[in-house]
């Protein structure tokens, strides 16, 4: 079930994070207006940016802003952002309200979800079981109408399905199968597909493709389907990122989890390739591959493969010596990196989202306290989406990579992670509704 899923997901980390987010491929969108508005704001302070699951962070803390600086937090590398520094979002001017949708009562029932929304504009609606009614069920539904046309029923379970791309033609999922007991971590990938003209499923699977986790899969440019089999697992030592000499593991593999990559045709079940690379997070831009060398710790180099001529280039990306890597995006020439940093005086914690370029120049950092971001949340490229959980500062901000606005959308932010894949120039997030025990979705389209 969708919440069970979540909540697991949580519960697995060994460190406070914010879960990573799906990586979108897409070339950030242009934005021809300047928002002179907010000039002098941005100015003053530098340029800025941040965004796929699942956040351990309790709503129960919310605190003051806090002083990073008397807390003994580092200052990142280049320009730094604070969310003080954003402006409130007008409606109308920085967005467009698609559709947005209300579920009163999470805690106690799987409820009903905005899962994303098709290249063509309809919202993929989701219907999760509860206690009394199993189906899950999914739709496509106008967003200005309301109307919902009803998928008919999939071959394998919708339980543990993530969007791979949400075409005109067709919708795809990934999924896993497991055999056993329920012992075992890893199973088989299946790609679950309908034909939007067809109205009909179809499962692919992959004989010569090793057992898996569940994957993040990831549509490259080339048409084919990206996945990590697992590789090495971090522990994380009692005082963050790097593992000093003389600790509780000093090998370089230990610092954080990795993964062998491999990739599968969409037409062709024998068509298994290993692609020699050992990656932490991975993303694809329109020309480019980019990876980290680990993920859910130290992030090491960050590597850039041109996907036109194979020429790679590696730099290091400056995160601070604490840093501790949970989100990862590309888009076009920007490279975003979520991070837990150390939690020091006071509990004031050190989250950062850091812009890259894709040569490595320090573009900006957001950084404050009891924050998660990255770029893409459910695939929004272009634009970096932060949750703040600050008491007088809590709620959804976003960083436009194509005009450095940073701008306030709201004031509340729900104790679940919700959204969806979208394509470029849309948003989502979520706020808290029925006095913290539901929460309402928002579906916007950024305004150019």
């Amino acid at each position: 079930m969708v919440n069970e899923l979540r909540s697991l997901l949580n519960e697995t980390s060994d460190n406070p994070p914010y879960a990573a987010f799906d990586a979108a491929a897409v070339l950030r969108s242009g934005r021809s207006r300047v928002r002179r508005r907010r000039a002098a704001v941005i100015g003053a302070t530098g340029l800025a940016a941040t965004v796929v699951v699942g956040s351990t962070l309790a709503l129960d803390g919310f605190r003051s802003p806090p002083d990073l600086a008397s807390a003994g937090v580092p200052t990142p590398a280049g320009t730094v952002l604070r969310l003080a520094d954003a402006t409130p979002a007008v409606e109308g001017d920085d967005y467009r309200v698609l559709t947005t949708y209300t579920n009163e009562d999470l805690d106690s029932d799987n409820g009903q979800y905005l899962d994303g929304l098709t290249d063509d504009g309809l919202v993929l609606f989701r219907d999760a079981p509860d206690a009394q009614d199993r189906t899950n069920r999914l739709a496509l539904m106008d967003p200005a109408t309301g109307e919902k046309d009803w998928l008919p029923a999939p071959p394998e379970s919708l339980e543990q399905i993530r969007p791979v791309d949400l075409g005109t033609d067709r919708l795809l999922w990934s999924t896993m199968h497991y055999e056993g007991d329920g012992g075992e971590l890893r199973g088989d990938l299946r790609l679950l597909t309908f034909d939007r003209q067809s109205r009909e499923w179809s499962t692919m699977s992959w004989p010569g493709l090793p057992r898996l986790e569940f994957p993040s899969a990831q549509l490259g440019p080339d048409g084919r389907l990206y996945v990590g089999v697992p590789a090495t697992q971090g522990k994380p030592p009692p005082g963050g990122w790097p593992i000093q000499p003389g600790g509780d593991a000093e090998d370089a593999d230990a610092q954080g989890d990795s993964h062998d990559l491999w990739s599968v045709s969409l037409t062709d079940p024998d068509d298994v390739r290993d692609e020699g690379v050992r990656f932490g997070d991975l993303a694809f831009t329109d020309e480019s591959m980019v990876w980290t060398d680990r993920t859910n710790g130290d992030s090491g180099l960050v590597h850039v493969r041109d996907l036109a001529t194979g020429e790679e280039t590696e730099f290091d990306p400056q995160s601070g010596e604490k840093c501790n890597l949970l989100a990862f995006g590309a888009t076009d020439d920007r490279i975003v990196l979520g991070q837990y940093c150390g939690t020091y005086e006071d509990g004031v914690r050190d989250d950062r989202v850091q812009v890259l370029s894709t040569t490595g120049e320090q573009v900006v950092t957001i950084q404050d306290s009891d924050i998660d971001g990255s770029l893409g949340s459910g695939g929004e490229p272009g634009l970096v989406r932060v949750r703040a959980f600050q008491r007088g500062s809590e709620g959804y901000y976003v960083y436009d990579l194509s005009d450095d606005s940073f701008v306030r959308v709201s004031e509340s932010v729900s104790k679940w992670e919700l959204g969806g894949a979208a394509p470029a120039g849309h948003v989502m997030w979520d706020t808290s509704a029925n006095r913290g025990n539901g929460a309402t979705q928002v579906l916007a389209e950024w305004q150019d």
